[in-house]
């Protein structure tokens, strides 16, 4: 059993994830994370799935070593090919947000016409249709692949004027099938909501599984008996693969504060290690 004040893994291709740290720091604020970006390597959802599970498997590990007690798989296209994987490795509860999505959008839809927008790796998986099948089996499912959404954010064009017009291109044949809830179903999605949520109008809900996932999170915290009751201040530490430009303001957005304590890791130190042999408390 892991110590209780052991941190929480949490892992993304990019800067996106931090909308899921972020969630988790309020909803449990006496909770440590480690969060890692693969930033140098960063879009995912473009890569053939033998390559997003080689990734996965290497930031699995690498988190493993820093004794976290838990996983959260931020990133959708490493959460659709790569969780079998991630979950024989880690010998804690792996978390990841196709999950959480696919239920809160089950719940909340009350037509049952349900779109996804995604990364090519996500979309092509049918992860997302096949979740939200298992908690509501009528649904009407459309799904459309966003291959310029991650890039996008990534440069910190939140409101630019070209990616309202690809977001608009993206979105049109979903908003002609009617759908009253769309899943953002890429964790770097949520930074665009604003714009998104003007482009298809107050009758779409936008399901955010960033909330969802620190909820269950909780939840199996407190069922697993790891739950931090210790009175010491939380650590929080934050790795990436790249610094790019621009990477400490679109992490204030989805943190709510600049990141001054950024870890450069070198792509040749996350290379896969042997878990067993780890040592943890």
């Amino acid at each position: 059993m892991p110590n209780n004040s052991n941190p929480i893994g949490v892992f993304d291709s990019g800067v996106g994830g931090l909308t899921v740290a972020g969630a988790l720091l309020k909803r449990l604020p006496q909770e440590s994370i480690v969060y890692f970006g693969d930033t140098a390597r960063v879009p995912y959802g473009v890569k053939s799935t033998a390559t997003i599970i080689e990734y996965a498997e290497q930031i699995t590990a690498f988190l493993l070593n820093r004794r976290v007690k838990m996983l959260i798989v931020a990133c959708n296209s490493m959460a659709a090919v790569a969780i079998d994987n991630i979950k024989n490795l880690s010998p804690y509860p792996v978390l990841d947000v196709i999950d959480a999505g696919a239920k809160l959008a089950a719940q909340k839809t009350l037509t049952g016409r349900i779109g996804i927008i995604g990364t090519p790796a996500t979309i092509n998986s049918g992860a997302y249709p096949q979740a939200i099948h298992s908690y509501k089996s009528d649904c009407c499912i459309h799904t459309q692949a966003c291959p310029l959404f991650v890039p996008l954010v990534e440069e910190g064009w939140l409101d630019h004027i070209i990616t309202r017009l690809t977001a608009q291109e993206y979105l049109q044949p979903l908003l002609e099938k009617q759908i009253d809830t769309l899943v953002l179903g890429c964790t770097h999605y949520p930074l665009l909501k604003p714009l998104l949520q003007e482009i298809v109008g107050e009758q779409v809900q936008l399901i955010d599984s960033a909330d969802a996932m620190a909820q269950i999170a909780a939840t199996v915290l407190e069922a697993s008996g790891i739950t931090n009751t210790n009175s010491t201040a939380p650590q929080h530490s934050f790795f990436v693969t790249d610094i790019p430009y621009r990477l400490r303001a679109v992490s204030a957005l989805a943190l709510g504060r600049v990141i001054e304590d950024l870890q450069l890791v070198k792509l040749s130190d996350i290379a896969l290690v042997n878990t067993d042999d780890t040592s943890r408390e």
